[in-house]
């Protein structure tokens, strides 16, 4: 068989790639670059034997791999050139047919089946917006793996769930136990969480007869946070206290029903607590500050923000969203907005990350990381692809590219593929790894020698 220059020449750098990070990968000290990377040109046409033997080079590390999917609690150490800590505020809402037997109502909203597939294989989804892995459950370990490697991989620092109480009324319950089902996943990342409480749930907590009045259904909640998601080390702290979000507040507006809910802490361990903005009057010194979220005048938004609230010396918490597209109303769950910003392909993005005031703020919360029904998601879509992501990246200054985006969702994809196949899911596990080592190259060969040799022909 006679080949032609270009692809000796990508023969002979992949073979030497191959070597070079075999040798290396037993000194564990290889560390990939942004040139050491594998086109799908050069992937595809590695011999079957050279993929057999890295795979049978992983099995060799089996003695010293633990049981399970998360091989240790080392963190994944990131280097970004942009000192800004970024966090991700999570919706961690959503159900689906496969994982948990039916789809949840953030998928359907009141008008859609998700049963329902076109001529494309897309489901009938409450967005406007398709997820590129399609809808998916909170609770699937490979969805968390999946998205929080994605994070990571972005210069993402951590998350911001959305919270709605401790008690099982309507959905709450449900959301609650999926924020806990990502504990683990968020520490074996090294990646940092905080809770944004929704006030208004402590309306329904009464109404189902769950408290005795409002304030102490709120209470009941603060005391939920403060004893299990305040003991964990990797929640977020500021100036070393504890660093939670209200979203309002919308029901508790008194500064005296707030001091009853604070009581609950002792007097030197108050946590910071901001409130959204132009809403800190409400909760008065229990107030630390403010952050900003997306508003239907977008831009000047920010600007009221920052040129108001750095001046009364708060913890400001900057905003950045890729757009804002309800479907509320066709989704049958009323009008609940009147206005929307388009996404610009990117450039929506953009200029919120690049504001002018955002050197100023101490964080920056990006709204959001999977709200479909807003259309306000930054995760990989069918409609933007990596682009968001990519913007990200080049934001936070990390050395990550969107091919190493594509290695968390081919890891995603394989671990759907091969699902019970014990052998394959050992080299999975350490595919994992190697990606929260930055040993992508190796990543991307594991990968290609399972869906090689375990796929389907």
């Amino acid at each position: 068989m006679l080949y032609n220059k270009k692809v000796i020449l990508i023969l002979a750098g992949v073979f030497f790639l191959i070597l070079a990070s075999c040798e290396k990968e037993k000194t564990e000290d290889f560390k990939d670059s942004k040139q050491e990377v594998f086109s799908t040109e050069a992937l595809e046409i590695i011999p079957d034997s050279i993929l057999r033997a890295v795979l049978d080079e992983e099995d060799s590390f089996k003695e010293a791999t633990l049981a399970g999917r998360i091989v240790d609690i080392s963190g994944m150490d990131v280097v970004k050139d942009n000192p800004k800590k970024v966090y991700a505020h999570y919706m961690p809402w959503f159900q689906n047919l496969d994982f948990d037997g039916y789809w949840g109502q953030h998928w359907t909203m009141a008008t859609k089946n998700p049963n329902t597939v076109d001529a494309n294989g897309k489901r009938e989804i409450a967005s406007y917006y398709y997820p590129i892995i399609g809808p998916y459950s909170s609770n699937d370990p490979d969805l968390q793996e999946y998205h929080f490697l994605m994070m990571k991989l972005s210069g993402i620092d951590g998350v911001i769930f959305d919270w709605y109480g401790s008690k099982d009324v309507y959905d709450y319950q449900l959301i609650k136990q999926s924020t806990e089902t990502f504990m683990n996943r968020l520490q074996d990342l090294g990646m940092e969480f905080s809770i944004m409480y929704e006030d208004r749930v402590a309306q329904d907590i009464y109404n189902a007869g769950l408290s005795t009045s409002v304030v102490n259904a709120a209470t009941m909640d603060f005391n939920y946070i403060k004893n299990t998601y305040f003991t964990k080390s990797n929640f977020l702290k500021y100036n070393s206290k504890e660093l939670m979000f209200v979203f309002g507040p919308e029901t508790i507006t008194t500064t005296s029903d707030w001091d009853s809910i604070f009581s609950v802490f002792p007097q030197d361990q108050e946590p910071y607590f901001l409130t959204l903005w132009a809403a800190q009057n409400m909760v008065g010194n229990n107030a630390s500050g403010e952050f900003l979220w997306v508003a239907g005048d977008h831009l000047l938004a920010h600007e009221y923000y920052y040129d108001t609230y750095l001046t009364n010396n708060l913890v400001t918490v900057g905003s950045s969203y890729p757009g804002f597209n309800s479907f509320y109303e066709e989704g049958g769950w009323g009008l609940h907005h009147t206005w929307n910003i388009n996404h610009a392909d990117g450039d929506t993005f953009v200029e919120t990350l690049n504001y002018t005031h955002h050197e100023a703020a101490d964080f920056i919360q990006l709204v959001t990381w999977n709200d479909f029904g807003e259309g306000t998601m930054l995760e990989p879509t069918e409609e933007y692809g990596f682009l968001n992501l990519q913007l990200l990246q080049e934001y936070t200054g990390v050395s990550y590219v969107p091919q190493d985006l594509q290695v968390a969702l081919d890891l995603y994809k394989a671990r759907k593929e091969f699902k019970g196949n014990a052998a394959v899911e050992y080299y999975l596990n350490r595919t994992y790894k190697k990606i929260k080592q930055s040993k992508l190259a190796r990543a991307r060969l594991i990968l290609r020698a399972v869906n090689r040799l375990y796929g389907s022909k």
